[in-house]
């Protein structure tokens, strides 16, 4: 297994060397002349980026010191983030640099070198050559002068050169432009992603109706929370927004559905604080996600309930208009454990409404196969950096949003944090207040 392990990093290790060394191609070497100091430049920023980025994901996975992780962080997650969109901004260039380069080629034709014309024929009937030296005019000049040699035609692909310098080609101008404009827009994303985040989730209100639901329990508030993956990236100011944010929309009930850190309780008691502060009537509840099982699972469900959450572990609780259940992550299964079904729900009146809380959405159909009127689901972060939602949809059957499965509703929130690069490209962050809607009359 451990050689398995190091065979697959090393694997992944050649894989973003070959493709930072991509990059150095068409961002780097095919912009500048050969001998510019911005080679040698540009290949440094391009390995530094490399080294922080498998430094910043190698110490997440290899298990280092808390304090060390911390400091690797922030550089090699960003960088990875904007590792990726200049990857897709060069791939885009592939397509268009050839295009732009075609398109110049027809608009002007007459700049390229015409092409030599035929020596002509000799022919006995024609008259002699002049002799070597003659003008034109008539005029001859002195014994053995020759006639001023005409300049070359200026090469192919020729745009203006600086007195003293060999002319910039199309192709690198064409090159220097789509480079220009990758990293620019690179960087706009990747920090208009951060400050995303960074500024904390936005509040979703959906309103969820239920047939079973009675009239007394028309509008009732639940506050959906999930994926705040709080780390080395964001701590305690970022759990600090999170609650003020839930408790200022005045709910009922908080579902807290599972990957609350990436880290153990030991370092990460101080950042989870400020979770004591949720306040709602009918309590908060938690679920754990697959990130609590990359950790110590039961220390997490022992610090939630230090926090006055309660855990609903295949379990559910009779709320006064409805039962609400919690399943295990099926991450759980691993060590023995694992969604439920049945601890959870058998023997529960049908005729009642049942709202369920599972941290990934995949298991809706074991919910459709016992009744839940309303799953509600994380996990999925609704794929976080575009392209992401197409690998999400992959393997969830919803990314983000409210479906129907059957006689089920599963809602999915895309969470509130975000987990590796703290960045989200059209998928921003949310916490989802569902406001519950009785369909017998109010």
């Amino acid at each position: 297994m451990v050689v398995v392990s190091v065979l697959a990093g090393l694997a992944v290790a050649v894989a973003l060397a070959g493709l930072h060394w991509y990059l150095w191609r068409r961002l780097v070497r095919d912009t500048t002349r050969e001998g510019s100091v911005w080679r040698p430049v540009g290949a440094g920023v391009l390995a530094l980026g490399a080294v922080l980025m498998g430094g910043g994901f190698g110490a997440l996975l290899a298990g280092a010191t808390w304090d060390t992780w911390r400091v690797l962080a922030w550089p090699g997650l960003l960088w990875a983030a904007l590792f990726l969109y200049l990857l897709i901004g060069v791939l885009a260039g592939e397509i268009v640099r050839p295009l732009l380069l075609r398109a110049l080629d027809r608009r002007d034709p007459g700049t390229a070198a015409p092409p030599a014309a035929p020596a002509p024929a000799t022919d006995d009937r024609a008259p002699a050559a002049a002799p070597v030296g003659a003008a034109v005019g008539g005029a001859v000049p002195g014994a053995g002068e020759l006639p001023a040699a005409a300049p070359p035609p200026p090469p192919e692909d020729a745009g203006p050169a600086a007195p003293g310098r060999e002319p910039l080609s199309r192709r690198m101008l064409i090159s220097r432009l789509a480079a220009g404009a990758t990293v620019l827009a690179a960087g706009a994303v990747v920090g208009t992603g951060t400050y995303g985040v960074l500024d904390g989730p936005l509040v979703r209100r959906v309103t969820v109706p239920l047939a079973k639901l009675p009239a007394q329990a028309h509008g009732l508030r639940i506050a959906l929370v999930s994926d705040l993956h709080l780390g080395p990236a964001l701590g305690r100011g970022f759990c600090e927004r999170v609650v003020a944010t839930v408790n200022e929309t005045r709910p009922d009930l908080i579902a807290m559905v599972g990957d609350l850190t990436d880290g153990s309780v030991a370092d990460l008691r101080a950042e989870t604080e400020p979770l004591a502060g949720l306040s709602a009537p009918l309590g908060t509840f938690f679920v754990p996600g697959n990130h609590e099982y990359y950790s110590d699972a039961d220390a997490w469900l022992a610090r939630v309930g230090e926090l006055g959450m309660q855990v609903l572990l295949n379990s559910r609780v009779s709320l006064p208009d409805f039962d609400l259940a919690g399943v295990d992550d099926p991450a759980g299964t691993e060590v023995g454990r694992g969604p439920d079904f049945g601890a959870a729900l058998d023997g529960r009146d049908p005729e009642r409404t049942c709202v369920l809380l599972a941290h990934q959405p995949v298991v809706v159909h074991d919910s459709v196969r016992y009744g839940v009127d309303l799953q509600l689901s994380g996990h999925t972060h609704g794929g976080q950096l575009w392209p992401g939602n197409l690998l999400a949809r992959a393997a969830n059957p919803t990314v983000a949003g409210l479906e129907l499965y059957g006689a089920t509703a599963l809602y999915v929130t895309r969470g509130a944090g975000a987990w590796g690069p703290p960045v989200r490209v059209a998928a921003p962050s949310d916490i989802t207040v569902l406001e519950l809607a009785s369909l017998q009359g109010v």
